[in-house]
């Protein structure tokens, strides 16, 4: 048996879904737990159930995604898509690219010297999917993310915490950390994506905390 818990803008708890069934489903008009009113979740848009040993979310191919909550440090993986604040962030890979074969009459090229190779990107997504910004990530580079502070700054989202996030280097991979954010950091759900008591997934604009009974 599980709970879903349905949290308010504040964290508090606002409504109480028990579940003595392995698989929960939730959406918008279909679904074992439905919230109507709300435009931004799917018909039917998610799934908790219990696989094996483990408890797991699955989106179902909703148009928002299914996001949750990170509880410690992330290794960011291509294609990951993060949600930081009100921004919805894609992860993506660029490769290692070698260094310029040496031009014919030794004549040096112009450019920048540091850094020396952008291996990653971290790509601002529009609500149409469109980009709108880009900053790249390069080995040996922390990218710090806010509302006023930090490499990459959104002042104009109040639901970004004015030092929000951390993407922080480690060798040739990056990972993001939560830096004590008021909202903090999730990722959206690709296949099964294992929950623990008190994970909180985002649906549409329901925050749900789970409970697992010991």
């Amino acid at each position: 048996m599980i709970a879903l818990v349905l949290l308010d803008d504040l964290g508090n708890p606002v409504q109480r879904f028990e579940r003595k069934t392995p698989d929960t489903t939730i959406g918008r008009l279909d679904g074992d737990i439905r919230f109507p009113e709300d435009v931004f979740l799917s018909p039917l848009h998610a799934k908790v159930s219990w696989e094996q040993d483990t408890l797991v979310v699955r989106d179902l191919g909703s148009r928002n995604g299914t996001w949750v909550f990170l509880e410690g440090a992330h290794r960011l993986v291509d294609g990951d898509l993060l949600l930081i604040g009100s921004q919805v962030i894609r992860f993506r890979r660029l490769g290692y690219p070698g260094p310029h074969p040496p031009d014919a009459d030794a004549t040096k090229r112009m450019g920048s010297l540091i850094p020396s190779a952008d291996i990653a990107s971290l790509t601002q997504l529009r609500s149409d999917g469109s980009v709108r910004d880009v900053i790249q990530l390069s080995p040996g580079r922390d990218v710090a993310i806010g509302r006023e502070q930090g490499d990459w700054v959104f002042p104009y989202d109040p639901s970004m915490s004015a030092r929000h996030a951390l993407v922080r280097s480690e060798d040739a991979d990056f990972v993001v950390v939560d830096a004590n954010s008021r909202n903090g950091i999730a990722l959206a759900a690709r296949g099964d994506m294992a929950l623990r008591d008190q994970s909180r997934i985002l649906v549409g604009d329901k925050l749900l905390k789970i409970e697992i009974p010991a």
